[in-house]
């Protein structure tokens, strides 16, 4: 829908534009409420480093990517064109390359929380080698499907109410799934702190 010439909406309208659109607008727009409460959550909590962007999308073919950064419809094109896969070298060799050199730009006391797949090599097997014990990720995340994470951050983000977090090395990232979360209508909130309603 979104790489369609009749397009009519304000992001295909973006991305076809020359300025673009930011990547974790166009993610958020593709993956729905896990993505969106993914950046939720990133944007509200991270505690990046002097001079480094303090949140990172993960791409198929571009590594580690800033979610301020603006893409076009050539590069979401281009991104179709590989699965993110820990054995594809198209994949893993961009992200290899921004994780050493985000690894060597960190202070060694930093974290690294990952908010993507837990539970799946295609991001753990390629960031752990490189990130190794500082790789951590939200422990309330164990025995969450995705959609259950998306609304966990996206509340947490609204209620600025950070989650703890523990070195994927050795985790049990497996587990008992947790009660489901209570519905809940973040319009009237998100209107109020003047963000969109997605």
């Amino acid at each position: 829908m979104i790489l369609s010439d009749r397009a009519q909406f304000e992001l295909a309208w973006k991305l076809r534009g020359k300025k673009g659109a930011p990547i974790a607008e166009v993610f958020t727009f593709l993956s729905g409420l896990y993505f969106r409460g993914k950046i939720a959550y990133a944007t509200a909590f991270a505690r990046p480093a002097r001079g480094t962007p303090g949140v990172f999308v993960i791409t198929p073919t571009r590594g580690l990517v800033d979610a301020k950064k603006r893409i076009h419809l050539d590069d979401l094109r281009e991104f179709a064109t590989v699965d993110i896969h820990e054995d594809d070298s198209r994949y893993r060799l961009p992200i290899e390359r921004d994780a050493q050199l985000l690894a060597r730009r960190l202070p060694v006391e930093s974290e690294v929380i990952l908010l993507g797949s837990i539970a799946t090599g295609k991001y753990v097997d390629v960031l752990m080698t490189i990130f190794r014990d500082r790789l951590r990720f939200p422990s309330e995340f164990i025995g969450r499907g995705d959609m259950s994470r998306g609304g966990l951050m996206l509340r947490c983000a609204t209620d600025r109410q950070e989650l703890s977090y523990v070195a994927i090395a050795g985790a049990i990232v497996n587990g008992k799934r947790p009660p489901k979360l209570v519905p809940r209508s973040y319009a009237d909130k998100e209107r109020r702190l003047g963000q969109p309603s997605v």
